[in-house]
C-alpha cells in the first residue's frame, strides 16, 4: 500500500538523486583534486542522508 510518508520518502530521494546527478557533473569538470575531494564529500553527506531516510521508511513499514 502505498501512503503519504512513502510518497515524501519517494520526494525525498527524488531531490537526492537530482542533488547527486548536479555534483556527479560537477565533479566530472572539476579542475583540481582539491575540488573533486570537496564535492566527493558532498556527495556522501547526501548518500547519508538517503540511507538515514530508507531506514526511517523501513521501521515505519
Amino acid at each position: 500500500m502505498f501512503t503519504t510518508e512513502m510518497a515524501s520518502s519517494t520526494d525525498s530521494s527524488e531531490a537526492i538523486d537530482k542533488e547527486v546527478r548536479r555534483l556527479y557533473e560537477r565533479y566530472q569538470s572539476a579542475e583540481s583534486d582539491e575540488e573533486r575531494q570537496k564535492i566527493a564529500l558532498e556527495m556522501g553527506k547526501l548518500d547519508g542522508r538517503r540511507h538515514a531516510d530508507i531506514y526511517a521508511a523501513l521501521e515505519d513499514e
